[in-house]
């Protein structure tokens, strides 16, 4: 059994009947929808033409909102709908990223996430669905998939159907008939400053007022006609960006974290550095409070942070939240070994240490790769170079780091060296990676417009002045340049503040562009 929903697009009239008994049968609260109509138009006045699409989940086969979830609040029923168990979610808003078709939002009563869940209490009666009894032109059709009788069997046996993006994979089992393909592909519409009888705007934070969305870049002039003749003129409000500069910050601390670790592991490994107090003593006090801030910041950005241990008391193993939280664990332990064995003055003790901390420390720094290429939903961020990118940001913030720390301790002038070599090298091959990020091939059109939003859209000045200018290009000129009085320090407080606004708009352009 899968169960599954057609939408007739040749019958709706728009009418939000489906909407409002979504709302009432679940009580959705206000501000936020399960379900919803979305208008766009067509053409030029007045040879116009206005379509009607309704939203929500598309309770797919392969969904990776349930792959990404923590602590498996979101799972999949044996009778094929994708369901939610808010008692357990701790509101990580993983599932918002990892949804390409927009379909979860954060309830602003009870803080955890919520979606449209077929109605499962009604259909366990043996009930239809709220919004397919309240169709008054029957557009809606509920029904088992596996049923070759029932009538969405039927359907889409035997009628041209249409699923929403369905070069993601889902295999999603919300199909439309008779639909406009603009009005199911977000990048075919163009977006303007406000809706009928409305101004265009996200969902506000409790106690805060609702700010308008960021608005997509401009087109290419190639697509200028394509996306004239394509409107939207009707939506709900949608979530603003789900995840902000904690997220940022923390992809920042833990680069510090990982890269102060590797560094001077990598350092002790190779025979290069000695037991002294940069490499026994500081090197893992910065790993260790670095470390400490990227998980205080990741529990705070949760919804429920009370609920916190939920990733160790209901984990998901699949998932890559509870994956790299085992890992930042992992890191803490072989930290706090480190910082002892450094107390100690046992160079033994830390060559036994140094490559177990080597691996460790480079799985900290790469691990989010592979959490961000189970947010399905955002295009940017399933780029093959991401593990790179964090790999060589941990050196960046790693040798910068403990370069300040080096000077600070009164360090021997080669180690002094060696970390501005590290840094500069780090920084050079940084660069490549950005180059490759934003002006290399991307594998879907979010993709590349999001690229074009930080190399020549509102994100330009920031990337180009503050990122390129004065986190890459200057830190390398310091470090070339011995005439300049603390040099290699304000090349290593550069390079640090240019990798924290380098993931600020990573993260910040990802979540630009629209999903639905």
């Amino acid at each position: 059994m899968r169960y599954g929903f057609v939408i007739d697009q040749r019958k709706c009239i728009g009418c939000h009947a489906c909407t409002v008994a979504c709302k009432e049968e679940n009580q959705v609260p206000l501000g936020v929808n399960r379900t919803w109509v979305k208008y766009i138009e067509k053409g030029v006045f007045p040879d116009t033409r206005r379509y009607f699409t309704v939203m929500r989940c598309n309770h797919c086969d392969s969904a990776p909102c349930v792959t990404i979830c923590p602590t498996v609040a979101l799972y999949r029923r044996p009778d094929g709908i994708v369901d939610f168990d808010g008692a357990r979610c701790i509101g990580c808003k993983s599932c918002m990223q990892a949804c390409p078709y927009d379909a979860l939002y954060i309830d602003p009563e009870t803080n955890t996430a919520a979606k449209c869940h077929y109605c499962a209490h009604r259909v366990e009666s043996g009930l239809e669905p709220a919004c397919v009894v309240v169709c008054p032109v029957q557009a809606i059709v509920p029904g088992d998939l596996d049923d070759p009788g029932s009538t969405i069997a039927r359907l889409v046996a035997s009628q041209q159907t249409q699923v929403r993006k369905p070069e993601q994979g889902t295999r999603p089992k919300l199909f439309y008939l008779g639909a406009e393909a603009a009005a199911l592909t977000p990048e075919m519409q163009e977006r303007r400053g406000g809706y009928l009888f409305s101004q265009v705007g996200s969902i506000p934070a409790p106690g805060k007022p609702n700010r308008p969305v960021a608005v997509p870049p401009e087109p290419p002039a190639d697509r200028v006609d394509l996306l004239g003749m394509a409107r939207t003129v009707y939506d709900v409000a949608h979530p603003e960006r789900p995840w902000g500069w904690k997220v940022a910050a923390y992809l920042w601390t833990k680069s510090i974290a990982a890269g102060a670790f590797l560094i001077a592991a990598l350092g002790i490994g190779a025979g290069f550095l000695s037991a002294d107090t940069l490499t026994g003593l500081v090197a893992p006090a910065i790993g260790l409070a670095f470390l400490l801030l990227t998980s205080l910041l990741l529990v705070f950005d949760l919804k429920r942070p009370e609920r916190f241990l939920f990733l160790i008391l209901k984990p998901n193993p699949r998932s890559w939240l509870v994956l790299g939280g085992f890992i930042l664990f992992a890191a803490g332990v072989l930290g706090m070994l480190w910082l002892l064995a450094g107390l100690a003055g046992s160079l033994v003790a830390l060559h036994l240490l140094a490559w177990p901390m080597a691996l460790v420390a480079a799985a900290t720094a790469g691990y989010s790769a592979f959490l961000f290429g189970q947010a399905e939903g955002r295009d940017f961020w399933q780029s093959p170079l991401l593990l790179p990118h964090l790999l060589v940001a941990a050196l960046v913030g790693g040798s910068a780091s403990l370069l300040l720390a080096a000077r600070a301790v009164g360090s021997a002038p080669f180690i002094v060296g060696g970390l501005g070599l590290v840094l500069w090298a780090s920084l050079l091959v940084s660069a490549l990676v950005l180059g490759a990020e934003l002006f290399g091939s991307h594998g879907a059109e979010d993709a590349r417009r999001a690229a074009r939003l930080l190399t020549h859209g509102s994100l330009r000045a920031p990337l180009w002045g503050g990122v390129a200018g004065a986190g890459i290009a200057l830190p390398l000129v310091l470090l070339l340049s011995a005439s300049v009085p603390f040099g290699s320090e304000l090349a290593a407080v550069l390079a640090l503040g240019g990798l924290w606004l380098w993931e600020e708009l990573w993260i910040r352009a990802g979540q630009m562009l629209p999903l639905s």
